[in-house]
Parts: C-alpha cells; sequence; structure tokens
C-alpha cells in the first residue's frame, strides 16, 4: 500500500487538517540509514511531520526542513520535503541504543533529548528563507512540533506522530496528523476537537487497526465533519543527481581537488540523504578541473 496524505477543513471551516500513511517512507529512510528501534521511531515521527509541514506550505519550487537538536545520543535529526510532501533525511547517529519507558514502549524523548531546539527553515522562493526556532519542550517530537508552531508562528495546533517498531526492528506502521485552528473558532470548536483527540488515541493503535488517514481526521474532528480538499501520494524520495555532485566538488576549489587527483584512486561521494555512492577516478577529476 503505498503512502499518501490528506489534507482537509472542517465543515464549519474553522480548523485545517491534515493527515498521513507513512509507513512505507519510514521503512525506506530507516533501511537506508540502518537506523535502530529508537532511531526508526525518533526518525520516522520527524519524516512524518515533515511530510504533512511541507505540504501545508504549498510554495511551488520550494522546500522546508526541519532539525531536531536535543542533546541526546541519536545528535541531530535533519528532514527536507518538497511541496507535495516528499521527504529525504539524515541522523547524526543512526545506531543509538535501545531505551524503553517500560517492555515494548520506546522511550524517543531519552534519544532525542530535551536539550536544545527544533528549527524549521521555510524556502517560500523569496530572497532570505524564513527560519523559525523555539527550545524543545519534550523530545518526542509531537509535542515539539506543537510547540513550535503556538511560539513560532501563533497557530494553535495539535500534532499527533506514531511509528511502531516490530519486533524484528521493521517498522509495521507509521503515521500522523496535524490540525490547527483558523482565527475565529469558537470555544465549543475547540473544546469538540480536545474530546476528539481524546477519543482517538495513539495514531498507531488507528492505524494497526486498518484506519485510514480519512478514518482518523473524521475520529478526531468528531461532529464537526470534514471536508478533503487533496489527496496525495508521498514517498521518500532523494533529489540527488551526478551532476549536482560535480558541483558540489567543483566548489572545493581547484586546490583540493588537484589534491584528490593526485592520489590516483577512485574518489566516492555518498549522498547523506540516501544510499547512493557516486564514484568519480582521477580522469574524472581531471575533467571538473577543467570546468574550474
Amino acid at each position: 500500500m503505498k503512502d499518501y496524505l490528506v489534507r482537509g477543513m472542517t465543515m464549519d471551516g474553522f480548523v485545517k487538517v491534515v493527515a498521513i500513511r507513512s509507513t512505507e517512507l519510514v521503512r525506506r529512510g530507516a533501511e537506508i540509514h540502518g537506523t535502530t528501534p529508537n532511531a526508526t521511531a525518533a526518525f520516522g515521527r520527524t519524516l512524518t511531520a515533515a511530510s504533512m509541514m511541507g505540504n501545508m506550505q504549498k510554495v511551488e519550487n520550494g522546500s522546508m526542513t526541519l532539525q531536531i537538536r536535543g542533546g541526546g545520543p541519536i545528535g541531530t535529526i535533519t528532514v527536507v520535503s518538497d511541496p507535495e510532501g516528499n521527504v529525504r533525511g539524515c541522523v547524526t547517529e543512526p545506531k543509538v541504543p535501545l531505551v524503553e519507558k517500560h517492555p515494548g514502549k520506546l522511550d524517543v524523548g531519552a534519544t532525542v533529548g530535551v536539550d536544545g531546539t527544533i528549527t524549521v527553515i521555510r524556502d517560500l522562493q523569496m530572497k532570505e528563507p524564513y527560519i523559525g526556532s523555539t527550545q524543545l519542550v519534550s523530545g518526542e517530537i509531537a509535542d515539539d512540533v506543537t510547540a513550535y508552531f503556538a511560539q513560532s508562528e501563533q497557530t494553535p495546533t495539535a500534532c499527533a506522530l506514531g511509528v511502531l517498531v516490530d519486533r524484528d526492528r521493521s517498522v509495521k506502521v507509521a503515521g500522523g496528523y496535524l490540525v490547527q485552528l483558523l482565527p475565529g473558532a469558537p470555544d465549543e470548536v475547540v473544546s469538540t476537537l480536545e474530546e476528539g483527540i481524546r477519543k482517538a488515541g495513539a495514531v498507531t493503535s488507528m492505524l494497526e487497526q486498518g484506519m485510514t488517514p480519512e478514518d482518523i481526521l473524521g475520529q478526531v474532528c468528531g461532529s464537526l465533519g470534514v471536508v478533503f480538499l487533496e489527496t496525495t501520494e508521498v514517498s521518500y524520495k532523494c533529489y540527488c543527481s551526478r551532476e549536482r555532485v560535480e558541483s558540489a566538488l567543483i566548489s572545493l576549489g581547484r586546490e583540493e581537488l588537484t589534491d584528490i587527483q593526485a592520489e590516483g584512486k577512485r574518489f566516492p561521494v555518498e549522498c547523506q540523504f540516501c544510499d547512493t555512492v557516486y564514484q568519480f577516478t582521477p580522469e574524472d577529476i581531471g575533467e571538473l578541473l577543467k570546468k574550474i
């Protein structure tokens, strides 16, 4: 089953909503980086949140970068989303030790840490990108995304994320939702949403039961109802290419490229976001030197 997200609004027009099934893209990210269970959960939640946030941005040729740096053993988590919600990312330390809150429940907060920040960089195709940053509140990712929107973008938001790692370390299910209040939302709308979120429970439980993103939003929004505006397939998608790597090597400058060529060996360049390795021979480096 392919991953996809849905965007919509409640029927009264006071709440903007998005939900995602991200199982396959989280599986792909974990496979590429060889993450252990705690890292898979933390990285997967960040991939899921970034996909929804990037899709909500809707700026042609733009991008959105979500970076979590909490001082925990995983180091920094960086995820980039395109306008559709396709994502790619990396973590500093993918093989973190197993830490559980209780048997069967991974402690993502301990893996990420709380001594740091959540940073959002929005490339809106303007002269300068928008950069917002707030302190982490729990390291559980969803709480931190919620706090970020409230503090940095002044948008009341509820975010829920879930990644269920199976006993064999594979990703069983992954997904999440974001709901945001629009200006003028009355108190009864807030109360209905709070009750819907409470009744809905954990995202992974809903996904395990076979619920779709549409079902999840229906459960969360309850009697408010939802009008679905767009459905988009999403995936783990890297935009690296040999041409881009060549440009990066050229930017190193003539002196460093000459040193690389002088070693007389193949020079491998691995993309930090995917498992692609680009090989450059001394002759290839010589051609790049001609372009400088």
